[in-house]
């Protein structure tokens, strides 16, 4: 996975390399949500099947300049009856990967449907979010502007910082880059909160 990110000065040099960050990953069912997670943990294609209820995985990631990070990676069943259970997943997480099928334009209206809805629950007012647009190495996928007009991104909410990442989660080109990313807003906003509760 492509590591040409040791040019960049990480904000994030000063953290204690053993920090866990509460991650999880959503999206419509047949995303690649599982193949996302497998990817990053082995760094090869994992052939999966439907995920009935949720995997879990930590895993190391080195981003920016050599910094190991474990993100501790909790991957939810995207299956229409599994999405009510997704805000007890998002209870208390540090960031929300959501994945998308950048082929799947029927479905992308559903997709915004329920990306709009986990990012409107109080508690996860303000998460960072990494929308993951999937599959962009298929010939008829969408083009990142298409995805971010038809999932409304101007539309979330102002304290929701978030990053539209085009991905190849079978190959995993992007995968890096786009954690690379949300990293830098979680640790943007812990600084934000810190601030805030000083000012109490």
């Amino acid at each position: 996975m492509g590591n040409g990110l040791s040019d960049q000065t990480p904000i994030f040099s000063g953290l204690p390399s053993f920090h866990s960050f509460h991650i999880v990953i959503l999206g419509l069912d047949s995303a690649g949500k599982t193949t996302v997670l497998y990817r990053l943990q082995f760094n090869e294609f994992v052939n999966t099947v439907p995920t009935k209820g949720f995997n879990t995985e930590k895993i190391k990631v080195t981003l920016g300049n050599s910094k190991t990070v474990t993100f501790h990676f909790w991957d939810v069943g995207g299956q229409e009856k599994l999405r009510p259970l997704w805000k007890s997943y998002t209870r208390c997480t540090d960031g929300i990967v959501f994945v998308v099928d950048s082929v799947d334009v029927e479905r992308m209206e559903e997709a915004k449907t329920e990306l709009h809805k986990i990012t409107r629950i109080s508690e996860n007012q303000g998460v960072p979010v990494l929308i993951v647009a999937n599959k962009q190495d298929l010939r008829n996928s969408l083009s990142l502007s298409e995805i971010e007009k038809m999932l409304a991104m101007s539309e979330l909410s102002s304290s929701t910082p978030w990053h539209l990442q085009p991905t190849c989660a079978i190959i995993g080109d992007g995968l890096k880059e786009g954690l690379e990313k949300l990293h830098d807003m979680i640790i943007k906003r812990r600084k934000m909160l810190r601030q805030q509760k000083k000012k109490r």
